[in-house]
């Protein structure tokens, strides 16, 4: 595997999931693997899950560790072809990654959406850049429309918490003060899609995301409809994805309140558990009693997310 973008990449989810389970048991079995390998994790953005899981399973792997925050400490970066670079940014991007790149031996990337072109953003600029001039294995710590580490966590979560084979698994939209990106969301439903699971999405109208992303699951607009025998609720907000109207990309449509999941929702599950990616607005995206709710697996997820980056960095370093 020399990239790490999406569900694809990984490969049989049965194989990756049996490799997370062996991970688990015994988080250093391959830690000669990275000796004397450099692991160069970049952020464009904030992070907590993914700064410390990413580093953690790097060092599971015997690896050292690079970190570089773009916005602090660093010249600022253009990563437009073709500007005249009079303003405050110092250096291209397409120096940048070059010369990053002869001090690593794998590149972890991580730059969320713009909001200000859906093209720039669904077509990953920045992440396909590193991919293209690097010369280096690269992965994706969230991407503009991506976050494949998390939604292979999700995954992890699921296997291990299921009731039945085939769960019933729902996506659902639910209100937040601003726009957030697609990224979450477009990767569950891209793992959710090929696990072995009944994969529902539910939201209001004007929030569907990218076919390239639903593929064959069932969306239903009613979310009661949708929860009913819901074994696992995955409540995350997304601004629109502008697939209806491309004039509202970015955009918040909704804060219908209504689609907070609280304890009335969950009653029109089978018991389901609760699933977020975390962080969370409390009482927007879910109430207190059901994050804090024994069925809740935010904790174990958010847990999971080392072993998901161990498996990925493994793959990474076999490549090598």
């Amino acid at each position: 595997m020399k990239t790490f973008t999406n569900v694809m990449d990984i490969g049989d989810l049965k194989v990756a999931l049996a490799e997370a389970q062996e991970i688990k048991q015994d988080r250093y079995k391959y830690e000669s693997l990275g000796k004397h390998k450099t692991c160069l994790l970049i952020f464009f953005n904030n992070s907590l899950r993914t700064r410390l899981s990413t580093q953690k399973a790097a060092r599971n792997l015997g690896m050292d560790v690079i970190v570089l925050d773009v916005n602090q400490g660093a010249w600022k970066l253009e990563t437009e072809r073709g500007v005249i670079m009079d303003g405050d940014k110092s250096e291209h991007l397409l120096e940048a990654i070059p010369v990053m790149a002869n001090y690593c031996d794998i590149i972890g990337v991580r730059s969320f959406a713009r909001f200000e072109s859906r093209e720039d953003d669904y077509t990953e600029k920045i992440l396909m850049q590193f991919i293209k001039y690097s010369g280096k294995p690269v992965f994706s710590m969230e991407a503009a429309t991506g976050h494949p580490l998390q939604a292979f966590a999700d995954l992890i979560t699921i296997e291990e918490h299921k009731r039945t084979e085939r769960p019933k698994v729902v996506l659902t939209w639910a209100p937040h003060p601003k726009a957030l990106p697609q990224a979450v969301p477009n990767s569950f439903a891209d793992w959710m899609n090929e696990a072995n699971v009944d994969f529902v999405i539910t939201h209001p109208e004007g929030y569907e995301l990218d076919p390239k992303f639903v593929r064959g699951a069932k969306v239903e607009y009613d979310q009661k409809k949708a929860f009913e025998g819901a074994e696992f609720i995955y409540a995350k907000n997304w601004a629109c994805p502008g697939v209806t109207n491309p004039a509202d990309y970015g955009k918040v449509l909704s804060k219908d309140m209504s689609w907070t999941v609280d304890t009335e929702h969950m009653s029109w599950t089978n018991n389901a558990f609760f699933m977020h990616c975390l962080p969370v607005r409390r009482n927007m995206i879910v109430s207190d009693d059901v994050i804090e709710a024994p069925t809740s697996l935010v904790i174990p997820e958010a847990a999971n997310r080392e072993i998901s980056a161990t498996v990925v960095l493994k793959r990474l370093l076999e490549s090598l």
